[in-house]
């Protein structure tokens, strides 16, 4: 995804092409071995729920380099982050180990995105180009760097939010309960994260007089354009 701009206009990938780019990666590297895990754990218990969800991201990820495609990253990071959760679980017997070193990242990520705002290198920016790349002009605009530093701090607040419900929710529900709440929670929580800070960017090119405008719907291939082409 890329980002076209003039002086006074900024163009974002539309959302569909955002969408249909996401949607596959997202359920291969997160619902489907969340799913496996919360069945499993019904029907085979802990030991075996661990290792599903842990040989569907392996075989997944086998899967997509055997067929010379590469990776998602999602799915890169969910099979290291159950490989070393899963032999942690097994080594310690302790579904606590499991649910609490992903917990530690999110607080561990919150740290970050707030120690990045005084040392002036705001995270968000760093995220922000990984979706939209921007070239050096764009991304020096005062009201845009203004906002990379209030949306670190954003984020930050969020994490922590985020890092103390699953705490409580670590301490207090069973494992099942656990997994159901917290595979809602983080989704919901980063939706919000996003959807505030595009509004707040909104604004904040609203006053600095920058229009933001979004491409057109990705056109299907073998359909005519809008062009003819």
């Amino acid at each position: 995804m890329s980002v076209v701009h003039s002086s006074h206009t900024l163009l974002l990938p539309h959302w569909r092409a955002v969408a249909r780019h996401a949607l596959p990666n997202v359920v291969q590297g997160k619902l489907i071995p969340v799913l496996l895990f919360v069945v499993t754990l019904r029907l085979a218990g802990t030991t075996a729920a661990l290792l599903a969800a842990l040989v569907w991201s392996v075989g997944a990820l086998w899967f997509r380099r055997s067929r010379g495609k590469a990776a998602s990253g999602i799915l890169v990071l969910t099979t290291v982050a159950l490989a070393a959760r899963t032999v942690a679980a097994i080594v310690t017997g302790s579904l606590f180990v499991y649910f609490l070193q992903p917990t530690l990242t999110t607080c561990l990520v919150g740290l970050a995105f707030l120690v990045s705002v005084p040392l002036g290198r705001p995270l968000a920016e760093r995220v922000a180009m990984d979706l939209c790349p921007m070239d050096d002009e764009t991304r020096a605009h005062p009201s845009l760097r203004r906002f990379f530093h209030h949306a670190s701090l954003w984020w930050a607040f969020t994490s922590m939010v985020n890092f103390g419900i699953t705490v409580w929710l670590l301490v207090s529900q069973s494992p099942t309960t656990f997994v159901l709440v917290k595979s809602a929670l983080g989704p919901t929580t980063t939706a919000v994260t996003l959807a505030v800070a595009f509004v707040w960017f909104r604004a904040l090119m609203a006053r600095s007089g920058t229009r933001v405008a979004f491409a057109h719907p990705p056109v299907a291939v073998g359909t005519p354009s809008a062009f003819g082409s």
